[in-house]
């Protein structure tokens, strides 16, 4: 009895040892489904709040290469990583990141962003050396799609247009390695005219020749910012080594680190049609941003780290800047 009940222990072990880390199977990118936006489907981040459409002219000379946030948070029921093809994550990340926050470049872009093997959120949390590996294995994993489905863009969408990447949180972790594999100090960095890479840390060396973007016209640069509650911040803070890139996401100027909440152009809530101003103001302080605690339902629940509302606080004054730097980095290639 005791031999058959180590047996059926040790079973349970390793079968849970396997789930863990089996591989979901890969995404195809010749297949839209594999795309959770693409110009050649209709998808959420076509999507624009009842009060901004028509406020501004579609201009789709540009591309963006969005790279989502991790939706995959709850039960691991795929392993490490996530499936592409499960429906009900699918519509998560969708109905999150694709409408809340790839939808803002759809005025001055085509939008693409692809489906990938997206690490579970624990992995950014490890608690000993094994999890560390998988952790590892995990984002090595996710950056293999990315990378892939990048590629697929340069060689079936993209026909020498000028490009934007943009990110947030996971998405942002992948996209500094994008952004260092295929942008700096390569041919392909003339079609760069900005990288948004928001949520997560990018320290101002990350590159040697993509400078921080100095003011609201820059192109060819970074932006970034991690957004927080006056006067909080994370344990975390502490431990990086390097300077931040911290861009004030309604000024985007680097003489200019302080905004009123009356220069926000709009918020976007999270009904999404609703866009409220004169909430959110913004102070570049060390490697964050911190504001003033909006008067918003709901606000409580994030505990005064904004992260999920990194792009919802400045929702408008980001669309507006893209259509900025796109339009000065069309006249910059007249010359």
């Amino acid at each position: 009895m005791m031999r058959i009940f180590v047996l059926l222990i040790s079973y349970f072990f390793c079968a849970n040892a396997f789930s863990q880390n089996q591989i979901p199977e890969k995404p195809d990118y010749s297949n839209l489904n594999c795309w959770a936006a693409h110009p050649y489907k209709k998808d959420l981040s076509d999507m624009l709040p009842k009060e901004l459409q028509g406020k501004y002219e579609t201009d789709t000379s540009v591309d963006v290469f969005f790279i989502h946030p991790t939706s995959y948070t709850k039960k691991k029921k795929f392993g490490q990583n996530a499936s592409v093809y499960d429906k009900d994550l699918n519509e998560k990340t969708d109905e999150g990141s694709i409408n809340f926050q790839a939808s803002v470049f759809n005025s001055s872009s085509r939008v693409f962003a692809p489906r990938y093997r997206q690490a579970h959120l624990s992995s950014f949390f490890p608690i000993d050396n094994l999890d560390s590996s998988n952790a590892v294995a995990a984002f090595d994993l996710a950056y293999k799609d990315v990378k892939e489905a990048f590629e697929f863009y340069l060689n079936n969408f993209n026909n020498g247009r000028p490009i934007i990447i943009a990110s947030h949180s996971q998405g942002t972790f992948h996209a500094r390695t994008l952004l260092k594999d295929f942008f700096d100090g390569t041919t392909l960095q003339n079609q760069l005219v900005a990288a948004y890479l928001v949520g997560y840390y990018v320290p101002s060396n990350l590159t040697k020749n993509i400078p921080a973007c100095a003011k609201p016209n820059s192109t060819g640069c970074i932006v970034s910012w991690r957004t927080f509650e006056y006067n909080f911040k994370p344990e975390y803070i502490n431990f990086e080594t390097q300077p931040a890139i911290v861009t004030n996401p309604i000024t985007w100027d680097i003489d200019k680190p302080i905004a009123t909440k009356e220069e926000n152009k709009g918020i976007l809530k999270r009904d999404f049609d609703e866009v409220n101003y004169n909430l959110i103001d913004a102070n570049v302080v060390g490697n964050i941003l911190w504001v003033t605690k909006p008067q918003v339902f709901g606000i409580g629940l994030l505990k005064k780290n904004y992260h999920v509302a990194d792009y919802n606080f400045f929702y408008e004054s980001i669309k507006q800047n893209v259509a900025d730097r796109v339009k000065a980095f069309g006249e910059k290639r007249k010359y």
